[in-house]
């Protein structure tokens, strides 16, 4: 053993000398081996290459890109890709890029157009939705100014192929197309009204396709809304009598917002018949769903009620057609024209949606789902107002109808809110109710006489007149409600063709009386605070005064509230100040209004006229405002409404008292210079000089205005108010004068101070001061003296005496009387004496007058001499 173990050994150290062929390594468990010594390395390493641009990058530079870089061609062409997320995020792209860069889409539109209408018909939903907000809030506006015949025509086969798509999503969403495009291009409706409702008619029918899907449902009913609004609808004309004003549209006419011819529309009547039916069952196919459930939801109220305001809309078009050109006198109760009017409509409507009236009737449910079928109530009582006189309904179904408005308006459809003052009440109810009694005074005038409510029971009468009243009065003023009252009101008071007025002994006279006193009141608590509100009375005024003529029972009350107007213009404290009405600080527009009612008093008296006299003495009062209300008041003159005697009070109160900024001619500071209105107060003088001269007789005018302006010239006006006074009176005098002997010695008197007047208030002129325009303004003023003296030699005489003995009263008695507020000092009186015989030499006309009283200037020239020499000699001593 011990000698193998040795010889193992010794060969192992032999095997160690020589080498081993093929070594084998032992490897463990869980190691990973090693790579073989022969193998090759594939691992590629590389450096980034930095380059100052990109190729596509240098194409894009200066062109508009959205926020991930692509441009609008880009942008365009993916909105065609075949994958739907990549064509909502290319409408997106295009949303920013137009709001970002605008002018891309004026330049390209068209082309914008023809590729994005491609997508109206999208299967997917998200990108339809995507393409509606993007027409809706970029696309349209910013075209809306462009011409738009073509740009609409582009998407309409695109729009009608999609109503017609297999897909019941894809045909509603395309009828919300077609809303946003009739949104900004009303006419599209007329233009493809045909097509339009074709579709709408085929897509109502489906009944198992808009119960699934009430949202979408209630849009596509909104749109029919909309394009059924554009339908002329049956409303008053007015007269083009009330617009005239003797002979001439002077005044201020207001005409109603008149139908649009219903020539593009006349096509459509077949397609109109064949829609109500559709609609009505559509309308009743609702009624298991409501059943059913416990609350009204919101989704299936605003379908019913779309579904209802489409069939008024349609009823109100035949109703224009209907009464188009004939008065209501002549129209019979056994129906309209079959042409016009499908008798088996009548039947339909009366059987299917008058027959279930009223919806709800016990009102068990909550307050908010009670609102919304009285809202349903309200405009299927309308639909019945507007077609009662051709459908001839039974008596018990009128007594049903009047019954539940005289609730409505009482507020005992509404057993939880019926109690308490008026503000407890719902604002949303009486809103509609008032809605709902313009309806009924709408009915009213149409038939033109009180057969509708005979036929139906007088008993109601009182009622709804009375819960209309105590609405109107109870409610704010500045409110909506309020408003509809107004407008409930206008459509009671102003008279439609043939319209009989209602007798003292009826009842409706009295309440009538009543709302036409409380106009002004209303009118005074508005003020200027709530101006839309004020000018909507105002235009009720108007309209009242157009039709309150001698025949009218109203105009009596009309004349009485002139009375209560004052305090509207302006009024007088007992301390004489003048308080302001509301009138100064309401837009033009209202004033306008104001004014032109004004005419239509048959009897505009002295009290009203003193209140808009002291109002147009105002400062704050535009000279626009002026000038149109002296228009307006020398038409209601011409037309007798105005006495002689009030309407020369009213000049004579403008002339005097109009307070003239700055007092100083020429003011010494130049803030004074820019708020003058002396120029506006020249203009004043003129027209009412205009105005005067053109009342009849000058003669007997001047008689009239003799005495009142000497009584004006006495108190002593500012210089600008006694130059125009004198000025009326040139204007009305003749050659030789109609002054009076009387009058003479009188205006000799104050014309003497006058003078002197004129001299100190127009300084001298110095180097920086040319001299036109001193003898300028010189003249302006005493060019009415040189008329008077032309015309009167005899005046220049007294004039000239008094100035003489004004010196010498002057030098013996400071303190003497004089009619001028200045010359007190001597000089001053010799200074100004001289001036103006100076500026009356220059006058051609007056120089050849004074020619002939030499003695008279010779005696003035004397006691001036002698006044200086005295003062000479008292300086040297």
């Amino acid at each position: 053993m011990a000698r193998s173990k040795a010889a193992s050994k010794k060969q192992q150290k032999q095997q160690q000398k020589r080498g081993v062929d093929f070594k084998k390594i032992k490897r463990k468990l869980g190691r990973k081996l090693p790579p073989p010594k022969n193998a090759t390395n594939t691992e590629v390493k590389s450096k980034a290459i930095v380059l100052p641009e990109q190729s596509v990058a240098s194409e894009k530079a200066g062109l508009a890109v959205s926020k991930k870089g692509l441009t609008l061609k880009e942008l365009l062409q993916q909105t065609s890709h075949h994958n739907s997320k990549v064509r909502r995020d290319a409408l997106m792209g295009l949303k920013d890029l137009f709001q970002k860069y605008p002018a891309e889409l004026r330049s390209h539109r068209y082309a914008v157009i023809e590729k994005l209408r491609e997508r109206i018909g999208d299967d997917d939903k998200v990108v339809r939705e995507t393409l509606y907000q993007l027409l809706k809030t970029v696309v349209f506006p910013g075209c809306k100014e462009d011409n738009q015949g073509p740009f609409v025509s582009l998407m309409v086969a695109y729009i009608f192929n999609a109503m017609t798509h297999l897909a019941v999503d894809v045909r509603l969403m395309a009828f919300k197309f077609f809303d946003l495009v009739v949104q900004y291009y009303p006419p599209s409706f007329s233009l493809y009204a045909d097509k339009v409702l074709q579709n709408y008619e085929d897509i109502l029918r489906k009944n198992q396709f808009y119960l699934e899907d009430k949202a979408k449902l209630r849009s596509a009913l909104a749109g029919l809304v909309r394009c059924l609004s554009l339908l002329p609808c049956n409303k008053r004309k007015v007269d083009s009598s009330e617009e005239n004003m003797a002979g001439q549209k002077i005044l201020h006419a207001f005409e109603l917002d008149m139908p649009a011819e219903s020539s593009g529309f006349s096509s459509i009547t077949k397609k109109l018949k064949d829609l109500v039916p559709v609609l009505v069952n559509c309308f009743q196919d609702f009624f298991p769903s409501v059943h059913h459930m416990p609350l009204l939801d919101a989704q299936s109220f605003d379908c019913m009620h779309s579904i209802l305001q489409s069939i008024d809309l349609v009823v109100g078009f035949f109703g224009y057609g209907i009464h188009q050109g004939k008065p209501a006198s002549q129209l019979s109760y056994e129906g309209p024209d079959e042409a016009i009017w499908d008798h088996t409509i009548s039947s339909l409507l009366l059987k299917k949606l008058f027959g279930v009236f009223p919806l709800n009737p016990t009102n068990h449910l909550s307050e908010k789902v009670d609102d919304r079928f009285f809202i349903l109530n309200i405009v299927i009582t309308e639909i019945f107002l507007r077609c009662s006189e051709w459908i001839c309904p039974p008596g018990f179904l009128l007594e049903k109808f009047l019954q539940y408005i005289e609730n409505a308006l009482l507020g005992s459809v509404r057993p939880a809110v019926t109690h308490g003052p008026v503000k407890q009440f719902g604002r949303n109810i009486y809103f509609f109710c008032c809605l709902l009694f313009q309806s009924l005074c709408c009915k009213w005038q149409v038939i033109g006489s009180l057969v509708f409510f005979s036929n139906c029971g007088a008993n109601h009468n009182n009622g709804i007149l009375q819960a209309f009243t105590k609405i109107f009065e109870g409610c704010n003023p500045q409110s909506s409600l309020k408003l509809a009252c107004l407008s409930a009101i206008e459509e009671m008071l102003i008279p439609g063709d043939d319209m009989v007025y209602p007798d003292a002994s009826d009842p409706l006279f009295e309440y009538q009386i009543t709302w036409i006193r409380a106009l002004p009141q209303l009118l005074i608590l508005l003020g200027d605070k709530h101006p839309s509100s004020s000018q909507v009375v105002l235009h009720l005024l108007l309209r009242l005064g157009q039709c309150a003529n001698s025949s009218s029972p109203f105009s009596r009350e009309y004349e009485n509230m002139q009375y209560s107007l004052d305090k509207f213009y302006s009024s007088c404290v007992d301390r004489g100040d003048v308080y302001y009405g509301p009138f100064i600080r309401l837009s033009w527009d209202s004033q306008e209004l104001a004014i032109c009612g004004l005419y239509y008093f048959s009897n505009l008296g002295p009290f009203l006229l003193k209140s808009i006299a002291f109002c147009c003495l105002c400062s704050e009062l535009e000279h626009l405002v002026l000038f149109r209300i002296i228009e307006v008041l020398h038409s209601a003159f011409s037309a007798g409404h105005i006495q002689i005697a009030d309407y020369i009070s009213f000049f004579m109160t403008l002339l005097s008292r109009f307070k003239v900024l700055p007092e100083n001619i020429y003011p010494d500071v130049e803030s004074d210079a820019k708020i003058s209105n002396r120029g506006t107060f020249k203009l004043l003088t003129n027209t009412v000089c205009s105005c005067l001269s053109r009342i009849g007789d000058d003669s007997l005018v001047f008689q009239i205005l003799e005495q009142v302006i000497f009584d004006q010239l006495l108190l002593k006006p500012p210089l600008d108010n006694a130059c125009a006074l004198l000025r009326v009176l040139v204007v009305l005098d003749c050659k030789p004068t109609r002054l009076s002997e009387q009058g003479i010695i009188t205006l000799s008197k104050y014309l003497s101070g006058y003078l002197f007047e004129v001299v100190h208030c127009i300084p001298e002129d110095d180097e920086e001061n040319s001299l036109p325009t001193h003898q300028q303004t010189c003249c302006y003023y005493m060019l009415p003296c040189f008329f008077l003296f032309d015309r009167s030699p005899k005046l220049l005489k007294l004039v000239l005496n008094l100035m003489g003995s004004l010196i010498t009263e002057s030098s013996s008695s400071p303190s003497s009387h004089s009619y001028t507020q200045y010359g007190n000092d001597n000089s001053n009186q010799i200074n100004a004496v001289v001036s103006a015989l100076l500026l009356m030499h220059k006058d051609t006309k007056v120089r050849k007058i004074i020619s002939s009283f030499k003695e008279e200037v010779v005696h003035i020239l004397q006691i001036i001499h002698s006044l200086q020499w005295y003062t000479i000699m008292l300086d040297n001593f």
